[in-house]
């Protein structure tokens, strides 16, 4: 035998342990319409199911998103920002993978409770007959989405388990951000009783064109509406343009453009598409040249429906908060970068922290926090809760679809307040303005709050968006019944600058509190080293200041040891880079900006490291302070975070106390039909 005959061993692709290619990464427990698949399914690389396998496609048509057999239209819709996005897209889906077909695996992103967590998974992807079986891009050579499904999959357990859920829940896995759910089901009930609109829902309009182009927005039907055929129940959808356009007689017709990801038509309504004889009646209301260039402007997939049409037969709006390029949520009210974030994770512990609402006596055994407001601004408060367990693995859904392919004829209708209790607990959220040092518990809770939520939800996450001036606030999360245990993250964006603490009890409910060196406030900074403009360098070249320069300030003596400054830098490809940080006292109203260096730091944490984190306690007085991060070398690119920490010279109070007053308040039940 020569050695052209010989055969060369191929490299062996990487496979995923902790993601075989079996029914148990497809199934948990069989109860879903794909279940009656799960004979037919193979799996398949992407070099085994196209001749020229890409991750991105060159023409974006080519990207565009379809569903499959599996129920998960709410992530799929979700995606649709990132397609809007590139920048979110890397975030996801880190760049420099181009090897992928080569290796067998890929790295994805996604946030979890407070942190990007990554995801790697092999290539080897469900089929039937050849032909993937789930998602897949319009294009069957582009594989960026069946490889992202296949990713959230591996983070919940299973594909099975992506079958019904929210938008906005996917939208904050992928981007990390904030994302608004709003009922249209008052508007249908006020035009029961009222003639003329709702003015929220009028508003709502003008916000979503305004938003069309920055953010993303997504509608669903949950039961039968007028229009929609019988496919379209139970269904997400995602809004692709909003606009105004001039009527016959002088009149404004206000239309959106609504795309459905199984990529056909499923609305009958009175804009329904068509040739001249067999549209819908609203198209008459147009100019023939208008309304043939709006139905030739929309895609496979895509519907026209008129404003007062969409309120009354859709169900739900969730709209994604804009990312501006430097990574901040923008406000969907103002616009206006919420660029100052901070988080604190606690939990609800019964018996000893788990006070449920304010009908009860224990309210005030609720796990407290201080929000400092330092300026007047606009502030967004979230209650983030943490999925509780459950023996089912059915109880995911949130809301449950028809059958992804109607002529299966297959349906799943959820009943309604069990299965979303089983996931999440109804959680609320009140906050009062105190006077920090006269500042009584029982009378400050027994008053009206500065804002709350109207009413406890059973979702994931409840927000309250408003304009605070500065001074104290006392922020209590609760779940509506008592003695349920919970973990949970609050999580504070603002225009302004801002701090976040624990409240501290004199009693010691956990061995934390108990090894504890005191109460805290927590201010935290974000922000980039970026080369030719914020990456100077370390004190050793003339760059240096024009490192990012973070402003505190220290406002009483707390003794020794009162000021704890961290330093954490993202890694790029599993790098880091050489940092360090020095502080430096400000007399004036702000550090001399053109030569800091030439200036004696009251603190430097230096020689530059190898590190991803590094921490420094010391020792500082009364006065304004600046931080000026760097990395050794200048234009050396990364994000990262600067957490002070400063002591607070103040007693605890005993905070088991009893409300004087029962305050009266309704559990709100989530009426979604999944």
């Amino acid at each position: 035998m020569t050695i052209l005959d010989m055969e060369i061993p191929k490299k062996k692709l990487f496979e995923d342990p902790g993601f075989p290619a079996s029914n148990t990464s497809l199934f948990s427990s069989y109860s879903t319409p794909i279940a009656k698949f799960r004979s037919k399914i193979t799996w398949l690389r992407p070099q085994e199911i196209s001749r020229s396998p890409r991750l991105f496609p060159e023409n974006p048509q080519d990207g565009k998103i379809k569903q499959g057999l599996l129920g998960d239209c709410w992530f799929l819709c979700a995606c649709e920002a990132l397609r809007k996005n590139r920048q979110l897209l890397d975030k996801v889906i880190p760049p420099d993978q181009d090897l992928w077909t080569q290796s067998g695996y890929l790295k994805c992103r996604f946030w979890k409770f407070g942190q990007w967590v990554e995801v790697i998974i092999d290539d080897r992807l469900p089929c039937i007959s050849r032909r993937l079986c789930f998602s897949r891009c319009r294009s069957e050579e582009v594989f960026w989405l069946p490889l992202l499904e296949k990713a959230y999959a591996k983070l919940h357990g299973c594909y099975e388990k992506l079958w019904a859920g929210q938008v906005c829940e996917a939208l904050v896995d992928i981007t990390g951000g904030l994302a608004d759910r709003w009922t249209l089901r008052c508007y249908r009930e006020n035009n029961e009783k009222n003639s003329h609109s709702c003015l929220s829902e009028k508003s709502k309009f003008e916000l979503m064109k305004d938003l069309n182009d920055k953010s993303f927005i997504s509608c669903s039907v949950h039961g039968s509406a007028k229009g929609s055929s019988e496919c379209a129940e139970f269904h997400a959808f995602s809004v692709t343009d909003v606009k105004q356009v001039n009527g016959l007689n002088g009149t404004y017709v206000n239309l959106l453009k609504i795309r459905n990801m199984w990529d056909r038509q499923c609305w009958n309504g009175s804009w329904q598409a068509g040739d001249l004889f067999y549209r819908g009646d609203g198209w008459k209301t147009l100019d023939p040249a208008i309304a043939t260039a709006l139905q030739s402007a929309a895609e496979d997939g895509e519907f026209w429906v008129e404003e007062l049409e969409f309120f009354q037969d859709f169900d739900e709006l969730t709209v994604g908060y804009p990312i501006n390029m430097e990574g901040h949520v923008l406000s969907l009210l103002t616009g206006k970068s919420l660029r100052n974030t901070l988080q604190l994770s606690g939990q609800w512990v019964k018996g000893l922290s788990a006070g449920g609402c304010r009908n009860n006596s224990s309210f005030c055994a609720n796990p407290k926090f201080w929000l400092r407001i330092l300026d007047p601004g606009e502030v967004v408060l979230t209650i983030l809760q943490k999925k509780h367990d459950s023996s089912n693995r059915n109880d995911q859904a949130c809301w449950s679809e028809k059958a992804v392919m109607h002529c299966q004829n297959i349906e799943e209708d959820l009943t309604t307040d069990v299965r979303q209790q089983k996931r999440y607990r109804a959680i609320g959220l009140h906050v009062w303005k105190v006077e920090k040092k006269r500042f009584n518990l029982q009378k400050t809770v027994a008053k009206t709050p500065t804002i709350s939520t109207e009413c406890h939800t059973y979702d994931r996450e409840v927000k309250l968006h408003c304009d605070l001036t500065p001074g104290y606030y006392l922020v209590i999360p609760s779940t509506f019944m008592k003695d349920e245990d919970g973990h949970f993250l609050l999580r504070a964006f603002s225009t302004s600058k801002i701090s976040l603490s624990v409240v501290k009890a004199t009693h010691p409910f956990t061995q934390l509190e108990e090894n504890s060196e005191g109460e805290w406030e927590i201010m935290q900074f974000t922000d980039s080293w970026i080369n030719g403009k914020s990456a100077g360098g370390s004190r050793n070249f003339p760059t240096y200041s024009t490192n990012p320069h973070l402003p505190f300030s220290i406002l009483s003596e707390t003794g020794i040891g009162n000021v704890r400054i961290t330093l954490c830098q993202e890694s790029v490809d599993g790098q880091f880079l050489p940092i360090g940080f020095h502080i430096y006292q400000v007399h004036g109203k702000n550090l001399n900006q053109a030569s800091p260096q030439l200036l004696e730091p009251v603190v430097a944490c230096v020689p530059h490291r190898y590190i991803q984190e590094m921490t420094q306690l010391c020792t500082l007085p009364t006065g304004n302070y600046e931080i000026i991060p760097s990395t050794y070398l200048p234009n050396s690119e990364a994000q990262f975070t600067v957490t002070v920490e400063t002591k607070i010279d103040r007693k605890p109070f005993q905070s088991q106390e009893n409300l004087g007053q029962t305050i009266n308040e309704v559990s709100y039940t989530s009426v979604m039909q999944r």
